[in-house]
């Protein structure tokens, strides 16, 4: 058996934070006896004294302060469970499962899942990033409860447009092709492998002379070393192009494209719950 309980070490932080038992009894809506009777009994079966006077305020010791820092995270993931189980309790969402393709700006996201998180601390978030080759078959999309997807086909759920992404020419400052006086003709592009950004599962396609990497961040690393030349989200690459240390191709044609993104809400959350709602709007500010 366990010599201390998580409600004794709670009655001691509490105590802690207030700086006096009779401050932590009443919020911790006990009698000022309980509560000194509870740290007196933790203090003698652990054998080791926690609480110290200084003036009138209950101060830890250096083996208390010891060790309550190793309880603490205990207490917090203790008061997350039951938090969750409230929410189970009450048939409210305890998960919000996202699908984000890569190309989504990644400050915007966070943003936004900044703003959710202080409206709704209880709902876990489970975000899954793809490429606009995955296939939409895999785990994450059966189980996405909102999904934001550069294709709207073969995806069960009420969907809508929701934005475009710009992509453009780039790139690395001190590349050849940046450095030379003669017009960026075809010949001469295909002197350079032309950096892609591609999902594993599109590896076996051909893909002419291109080099393929499987995320955004790698394909900027690449431009950004010198591999290669690509067209890149604009807005992943803001800061480097401020800097200048992309620039943009001067091609004759075609040096920005864009590509559509689409927000899917799953079939089974129509109408969708308050978290949901939330969630949506704040993509759609």
């Amino acid at each position: 058996m366990h010599k201390s309980t998580l409600e004794q070490w709670a009655i001691l932080e509490k105590v802690v934070e207030v700086g006096s038992f009779a401050k932590a009894a009443e919020m911790l809506h006990r009698s000022q006896s309980s509560v000194s009777y509870n740290l007196s009994l933790l203090q003698e079966r652990l054998g080791v004294t926690l609480l110290a006077p200084l003036g009138r305020r209950a101060v830890l010791t250096p083996a208390g302060e010891q060790l309550l820092s190793r309880v603490s995270p205990l207490l917090k993931a203790f008061s997350y469970i039951e938090m969750r189980a409230a929410n189970l309790q009450d048939g409210e969402r305890v998960r919000l499962n996202l699908v984000v393709d890569g190309i989504y700006p990644r400050g915007r996201l966070f943003a936004i899942l900044r703003k959710f998180q202080q409206r709704y601390p209880r709902v876990q978030v489970q975000l899954t990033e793809v490429l606009e080759s995955t296939t939409q078959s895999s785990e994450a999309f059966a189980e996405a409860d909102i999904l934001i997807v550069t294709r709207r086909h073969d995806v069960t759920g009420r969907g809508e447009w929701l934005m475009n992404i710009d992509f453009i020419a780039v790139a690395h400052s001190e590349h050849p092709l940046l450095c030379t006086d003669e017009p960026l003709t075809e010949d001469l592009l295909g002197l350079y492998p032309l950096i892609r950004i591609a999902d594993s599962g599109a590896l076996s396609q051909p893909a002419g002379d291109a080099w393929t990497f499987s995320t955004v961040d790698a394909a900027i690393e690449a431009i950004m070393s010198q591999v290669g030349y690509g067209w890149l989200p604009e807005e992943h690459i803001r800061a480097q192009l401020n800097h200048g240390e992309l620039k943009t191709l001067p091609l004759s044609h075609g040096i920005r494209r864009a590509t559509p993104l689409h927000l899917i809400v799953k079939q089974q959350l129509t109408p969708p719950d308050e978290p949901v709602s939330f969630f949506l709007s704040l993509l759609k500010e």
